[in-house]
């Protein structure tokens, strides 16, 4: 049996059935460079806490799998020194059996939330099929983890590298729902618009909430993805993003980037187009999507 261990706060908030949100530590480890990214992780969680919701970052750290983070653990998350691995589905029993560290990604964020009853996860964006992905399979394993998953993930959409297109045909397929707040078209991570309808279109949180307890009630197995558009003042328009990765994908054939190097390669070759405007855009859009789970989380309670 694998051991969950939950911090003072959340486990208080657990005892007192307060509404809680899911952080995953991808963005820490992985995402943002130093020291954006422990400013970042402690801003979400105070972001949660405003709204009135209690955050539980979470992470593997020496092999114990942690739901709420201490100082420390935060820490060592952010160092770029420290060896923390990025962790999804497959990589959990490994990470514990090493005892090493590791950020979740959205995938093994929503496997741990799930199993400490969380329903409601903020991330910035999903993974999902990848461009290409019809000759080399390339599809991250969060997409089936909503499909299986009882958890809720408010995202700015999908990361803008992958194919749109496909990814949503994946999750209609697999009967997730996407949900729009305050939008009809789906969202593309750094820009507000894709081009791609379909999605649902919700006002309020509370509309949100009882969507949930309605699917979960039936019920309806699996996870639901809410999508919410970064701000305007924020946005990179999504033209401009879209010739940043068609340069990017023409830079890794002349470098020969390969395999899982490629996405690193065309975030970081944005970061220096934009001169690190989508760095601040980031930051922007996961904030902006941890106040709106903490919304969602709180209202969801109100249904139970």
């Amino acid at each position: 049996m694998i051991d969950i261990t939950t911090n003072l706060e959340v486990q208080q908030a657990i005892q007192d059935k307060k509404p809680i949100v899911a952080l995953e530590s991808t963005i820490i480890s992985h995402g943002l460079p130093f020291p954006e990214n422990h400013k970042t992780a402690i801003a979400l969680e105070e972001e949660v806490r405003k709204q009135g919701a209690v955050p539980a970052t979470i992470a593997i750290i020496n092999g114990c799998i942690k739901v709420g983070l201490e100082t420390e653990d935060l820490e060592i998350l952010a160092d770029p020194k420290s060896q923390v691995e990025k962790i999804s589905r497959r990589d959990l029993p490994n990470i514990i059996q090493t005892r090493g560290h590791g950020a979740t990604t959205v995938a093994a964020t929503m496997i741990i939330a799930a199993k400490s009853n969380i329903q409601i996860f903020a991330t910035g964006g999903i993974g999902g099929v990848h461009r290409g992905a019809q000759t080399s399979f390339d599809i991250s394993a969060d997409l089936q983890e909503l499909v299986k998953t009882n958890v809720c993930v408010v995202c700015a959409g999908p990361k803008a590298i992958l194919d749109l297109n496909l990814t949503m045909e994946y999750l209609e397929t697999n009967g997730v729902p996407v949900l729009g707040y305050r939008t009809t078209e789906l969202p593309a991570f750094w820009s507000r618009n894709s081009g791609i309808y379909g999605i649902l279109p919700y006002q309020t949180a509370s509309e949100i909430a009882s969507f949930l307890n309605l699917k979960w009630g039936f019920p309806l197995a699996g996870g639901a993805l809410v999508t919410n558009p970064v701000s305007d003042a924020d946005e990179i328009p999504e033209l401009q993003v879209r010739a940043w990765i068609e340069d990017a994908l023409n830079e890794t054939k002349t470098q020969k980037v390969t395999g899982k190097e490629i996405t690193p390669f065309i975030l970081d070759y944005i970061r220096l187009a934009s001169e690190g405007r989508s760095v601040k855009t980031n930051i922007s859009l996961v904030k902006n999507n941890a106040k709106l789970a903490a919304q969602i989380a709180i209202e969801l309670k109100k249904c139970t």
